[in-house]
């Protein structure tokens, strides 16, 4: 499965992992992870992810917006340093927290 989502044990995280191409393929799937979970906090893991391209990058502004926008608390984890240079040229480490 492309898109695994796993909540906490406390129910207050939802991790969404990324595994492959992080395009837009995984538009319906992406979206239906995070639009059945309703919950405070939000991890994209992109540990697994080989690429990432302009349609993922709106998946994210997506999320970003259903998670309640500025005040949403995401955070984008184990990227690539390539993807993490995609990140950055597209100013998202100012609108997620990227590690």
């Amino acid at each position: 499965m492309p898109v695994v989502t796993e909540i906490s044990p406390d129910g207050k995280k939802l991790t969404i992992s990324i595994k492959g191409r992080f395009d837009f393929a995984k538009h319906q799937e992406f979206r239906e992870s995070y639009e059945k979970n309703h919950l405070s906090a939000i991890v994209v893991d992109l540990k697994e992810a080989t690429y990432l391209d302009s349609s993922a990058l709106g998946m994210l502004l997506l999320l970003r917006d259903h998670a309640g926008g500025e005040s949403a608390d995401i955070r984008v984890v184990n990227s690539s340093s390539d993807v993490r240079k995609i990140l950055a040229i597209s100013n998202f480490d100012k609108l997620f927290d990227i590690s």
